[in-house]
């Protein structure tokens, strides 16, 4: 029985088999093959998705998150597509190269190249400084390039040799150079630009070393804080991006940074102004610096209008000369006339309201010397400065009678550096956010306190670990100046809220060579968008059809799944066809094998 039943079943399904399952083989592969490119086209259209969602807000924040942590990580200077440039802060006490590098550009004509500070292996900045400044070169310009060689040279060692060749270097020069005469000026450039290139070979020329006005340092500095806080990006702002300027742009900050000898304050101001006289009109353009981020001039959404100005004399430590100046030569007047000898003596000194109580100085100008004794009396300092600020009586004008160019502070923010931020950090410990009437409060606390109370707490620790004794001495006298220039001489209101105080930006130091670089560079990503657009041109034709023109792409997805249903539709007839014209086949088949099989069953 299992022989006959095995001889019967394997014909009879052969026989079966073969007739429907053959005609579909072909089309069966082909429903395949379309089933497998619909498949891959999905895929494509799903990471088309996850590509397009990397652009919303909350992605881009965490994007920028990312990138600020990464800039605190060690330089990977084995990745190729990495970009270098140098550039050399040539200052009146010495000078600093910075080495910043950056990767291939993101394609987006809107941004500009994402420049970062170099860091070596232990992740700390790439910078080195030597002293003196090199105006110390005056009278011996053939040595500047020797003068600047060990900072070259240190900079030489981090960047990849393979990448020299194509590393800019931009010597920038200061306010020490500034002050020498431009034919010593001129000396020292020629000699850098003669015999730098023949024991470097980073990219530098004629053009790359210069001496740059206060006007562009501010404008630098002014790049180099928004650069860092994000505000020339030109994307659609999300629901926590400060208020547009314009459209499509960001609200840019101002800044604020009061050094030991000027002061300085940058802001974007609109292109329509208010109706000024023709002197005040003549002193804006004078004051205010139009130029294009842009990687392409003709297009002018990028161009910026920044009123800039740096006043010399009207930093924390000159500030205090002028001071004790104004006091010496009052007092000494007041003597003569009035046969007083206040301040001639420890026993009859001068009460300083700007120093803290029971502190003893000396104030010593050629010949003439003047006792002084603190009497901490912060709103007496506050009036006995405000000559010192030289204002006039315009509206339109700040410090020193020089023009202001009016400012919205409804709708402005600022950033204050240097003496703004150690007046509220170091002994106040109040830094960050600025807040007038607190402020006042705290610093008129401090000046009250007796000069051997406030000592012990230095020594107790109750003070930042960047405060010292000179700190303590004249917090007092630079609290009342940084409230004076702030209120009175650029007219903030004492309530103003949106200005902080800061050391660190995203945990980095901003300075105005990030600024620098990132204008001499604004043209380089045209050259590597040029550069894509020629790699797209000759690149696959699939990712070109598919990826980036997505009308294209949805109406293939379309197409391929219509063709799909109407192969399915066919291929369901044809079946019905085929099964309806082998029916009599079957039925004949049946009648002839059953005979057989009744004869094979007998005995």
């Amino acid at each position: 029985m299992a022989r006959i039943s095995f001889s019967f079943l394997c014909p009879a399904s052969w026989y079966f088999t073969v007739p429907t399952v053959s005609p579909f083989s072909r089309q069966r592969v082909a429903f395949l093959g379309l089933f497998f490119i619909s498949c891959l086209l999905l895929l494509m259209l799903i990471m088309d998705f996850r590509h397009w969602g990397a652009s919303s807000p909350r992605d881009r924040q965490y994007e920028r998150y990312l990138a600020r942590v990464g800039d605190l990580e060690a330089t990977d200077t084995e990745d190729p597509d990495l970009n270098y440039g140098l550039v050399v802060d040539c200052g009146s006490s010495g000078s600093r190269i910075f080495v910043y590098f950056w990767p291939r550009h993101n394609g987006n004509p809107h941004d500009l190249l994402d420049i970062k500070q170099m860091r070596d292996r232990n992740s700390q900045p790439v910078v080195k400084k030597i002293k003196p400044g090199i105006s110390a070169m005056a009278d011996t310009p053939e040595h500047a390039s020797d003068y600047l060689r060990p900072l070259l040279s240190f900079a030489a060692a981090h960047v990849p040799v393979r990448k020299h060749k194509e590393t800019p270097l931009y010597i920038l020069c200061t306010a020490g150079m500034r002050l020498l005469p431009e034919r010593k000026q001129l000396a020292i450039l020629a000699d850098l630009v003669k015999d730098l290139p023949l024991e470097f070979d980073f990219l530098f020329s004629q053009s790359q070393a210069e001496v740059i006005s206060g006007k562009q340092e501010g404008v630098y500095a002014w790049i180099g804080i928004n650069f860092v806080l994000g505000r020339f990006d030109h994307e659609d702002a999300d629901a926590e991006a400060p208020q547009e300027l314009v459209t499509g742009r960001r609200r840019t900050v101002g800044i604020l940074d009061m050094g030991g000898a000027s002061l300085q304050i940058a802001y974007e101001v609109p292109t329509s102004t208010s109706v000024l006289s023709p002197q005040e009109e003549e002193a804006a353009k004078i004051l205010l610096a139009e130029f294009n981020l842009g990687c392409d001039v003709q297009h002018t959404e990028h161009v910026y209008r920044v009123y800039v100005t740096t006043f010399l004399g009207f930093g924390g430590n000159f500030a205090r000369q002028r001071y004790e100046d104004l006091v010496l030569n009052e007092t000494l007047n007041k003597n003569r006339l009035l046969g007083h000898k206040t301040g001639l003596s420890p026993d009859n000194p001068f009460l300083d309201p700007c120093l803290p109580v029971g502190l003893t100085d000396v104030v010593e100008r050629n010949s003439q010397v003047l006792h002084v004794r603190g009497r901490g009396d912060w709103a007496a300092c506050g009036a006995m400065l405000s000559p010192l600020l030289a204002r006039s009586n315009t509206s339109q004008a700040s410090l020193n009678g020089i023009y202001q160019s009016p400012i919205d502070f409804n709708n402005s923010e600022f950033y204050g550096f240097s003496e703004f931020f150690y007046c509220t950090e170091d002994v106040l410990r109040i830094g960050g956010r600025y807040h007038g009437p607190t402020f006042a409060k705290a610093a008129q606390d401090y000046c009250g306190m007796a000069w051997s109370v406030l000592t012990q707490r230095f020594k107790n620790g109750l003070f930042s670990s960047h405060a010292d004794e000179h700190r303590l001495k004249y917090q007092c006298f630079k609290s009342a100046w940084m409230y004076q220039v702030l209120h009175e001489g650029f007219h903030f209101p004492y309530d103003y809220p949106n200005l902080q105080t800061a050391q660190l930006v995203y945990d980095r130091e901003v300075q105005w060579t990030l600024g620098a670089i990132l204008y001499k560079t604004r043209f380089l990503p045209l050259r590597d968008l040029r550069q894509e657009g020629v790699r797209q041109a000759h690149g696959n034709w699939f990712r070109l059809s598919f990826v980036y023109n997505h009308y294209l792409f949805f109406a293939c997805i379309l197409v391929v799944l219509l063709a799909i249903i109407l192969y399915l539709l066919r291929l369901r007839r044809i079946h019905h066809r085929q099964t309806r014209a082998s029916a009599p086949l079957n039925l004949l088949w049946i009648e002839e094998v059953v005979p057989m099989i009744g004869v094979q069953v007998g005995p």
